[in-house]
């Protein structure tokens, strides 16, 4: 009786169904038998790749529940573990799958593409803090700005920044004076993280803080805090959702963090407007008085390309928000302040672990010099150091700033036999890839040579790669560059530095950048 009862009512509640419910119900269903397909085959392409066993749903997060420095090592001894040969391999975090790439060739065929130039879905966590800025923009907005402030990064313009770069390094030299008679060492990469947000806030933002000789400064607090933040975000993938993250006690913490830093670039960009608009009144003819004295302090009445091109670009809401110049501020301090406190740190531990290396550095300084410990180089006499640089580049070879960069690739890829499907987020293992001995002999061994011209001849251009390659390479590389030649000039010009921290010893993790724990401990003692 019953069977028949329902056998009748069915049909009949089939018929009232509204042709709106039907619609969605077939949607539905056909989204739901396309989801099941795609993820059928997008398992059936990963899990064909070396790597870890995953859990349903779970994948390989719960290997990841380790500390900030044993995190790191599990990556390294995963991609040796199951990648060595092939330089490739897999990890789930949930039901998303990275894949973990450190072979030159492989490395080319994603960065080289003018397609796969959209970033990692990890750079979505950093959207707080710098918004869709250079860095983290999708690819249509992307070429738009890159376009946009390439010629800010014109060498001629960098140029100008050489005063800056040598003002900063010779207060670094001072404030060093403090660690003469430190027999237990110290940190360098206090001093390194202090100076380069000094030279990035001078330059590119024209507005002197003076950070080293502050070293409480409230900015690098927060910077350090909500690093530490997205990375946990990073490492726990259910933090990764906003809602959730919303109710955790970090969540505070954060929106504390990204008030200091806004308000901090706001401000810059304020007392800029202020200078530029100042400019714009006064004519040229006008702006010294009458005895030759200057009316405005150098600092206001130099034309500082970066801030100065958004301020122009920004008249009239014409091309840029205030928003949008805050994105590409903090943008610009975030990849050239903290990368490059981070190679600073680095060269010089690296060159006090190599006394002879040391002392080649310093002799070639001290020839181009002339012996003079306390006269400015000029742009000239920082390129002449060819040494140095080699010096730099190695440091960059063995610790890149950023160990890792991702794409989430917009087309399917072949690589050593695999088939990637577009969607996939790629991850460039730079760290090891740096160590590939096929292009690097004894790679662990720091060996500037490597650099010469007469060694790098038929190397694979994706073999080396610290500031990424492609078309979404790193626009800030000449910047970098001779910013940290003008600071390791300056420093080993007066000291002689000695590392403390053995290099087997040294305890790496990747924050948004790569650091030990402990820091990078160094004495120096002062050249005579």
């Amino acid at each position: 009786m019953d069977v028949l009862l329902w056998s009748d009512l069915l049909p009949k509640a089939l018929q009232l169904l509204s042709p709106t419910v039907w619609i969605v119900l077939l949607t539905f269903i056909v989204s739901s038998a396309m989801f099941y397909r795609h993820r059928v085959e997008l398992v059936k392409h990963i899990d064909r790749i070396p790597g870890p066993p995953a859990l349903p749903l779970l994948g390989n997060s719960l290997q990841w529940l380790v500390d900030r420095d044993e995190m790191f090592s599990m990556i390294n001894g995963a991609r040796l573990l199951y990648g060595r040969r092939q330089g490739i391999n897999r990890v789930w975090a949930g039901m998303k799958p990275y894949i973990l790439i450190s072979k030159a060739t492989a490395v080319e065929k994603i960065l080289f593409s003018s397609k796969n130039i959209e970033k990692g879905r990890d750079y979505d966590l950093l959207k707080p803090w710098i918004g869709t800025g250079l860095l983290t923009s999708h690819a249509a907005k992307w070429h738009q700005r890159r376009k946009l402030l390439t010629p800010t990064f014109h060498f001629k313009i960098l140029a100008k920044f050489v005063e800056a770069f040598n003002k900063q390094s010779f207060v670094l030299v001072r404030q060093l004076e403090k660690q003469l008679n430190n027999i237990e060492g110290f940190d360098c990469t206090t001093y390194a993280t202090l100076t380069s947000l000094d030279i990035i806030c001078e330059t590119a933002m024209g507005y002197p803080i003076y950070a080293l000789e502050k070293s409480d400064s409230e900015y690098v607090k927060a910077h350090e805090k909500i690093s530490e933040i997205i990375l946990e975000r990073l490492q726990k993938f259910w933090l990764r959702s906003d809602l959730i993250f919303r109710f955790t006690k970090g969540y505070a913490e954060h929106e504390r963090c990204l008030k200091i830093l806004h308000n901090f670039s706001f401000s810059m960009i304020n007392k800029r407007r202020e200078m530029y608009r100042l400019r714009k009144q006064i004519p040229k003819e006008d702006s010294s008085s009458s005895t030759g004295q200057e009316q405005e302090p150098s600092a206001q009445r130099q034309q500082l390309a970066f801030l100065d091109l958004l301020l122009e670009l920004s008249e009239d809401g014409r091309l840029l928000s205030d928003e949008d110049i805050r994105e590409e501020v903090d943008t610009f301090i975030l990849g050239g302040h903290d990368t490059t406190a981070t190679a600073l740190a680095w060269i010089l531990y690296l060159l006090g672990t190599e006394p002879d290396v040391q002392e080649r550095v310093h002799h070639e300084i001290s020839s181009i010099m002339g012996g003079n410990k306390e006269r400015h180089p000029s742009l000239v006499e920082l390129g002449e150091m060819k040494y140095l640089e080699c010096c730099i580049k190695e440091s960059l070879r063995l610790f890149p700033s950023i160990p890792m960069l991702s794409r989430t690739l917009a087309t399917s890829v072949n690589i050593e036999g695999y088939h990637i499907p577009a969607g996939t987020n790629a991850v460039i293992m730079l760290y090891q890839l740096h160590r590939d001995p096929q292009y690097f002999p004894n790679p662990e061994k720091f060996n500037p040579d490597r650099f010469l011209p007469e060694n790098t001849s038929g190397r694979h251009p994706y073999s080396y790669i610290p500031f990424s390659a492609g078309p979404r390479n790193c626009i800030g590389q000449k910047f970098g560059a001779l910013e940290e030649k003008a600071v390791i000039s300056a420093v080993v010009r007066n000291y002689r530095i000695e590392a403390i921290n053995r290099r087997e010893d040294l305890i790496l993790y990747g924050d948004l950048v790569m650091r030990t724990k402990g820091g990078l401990k160094i004495r120096i003692q002062r050249r005579i």
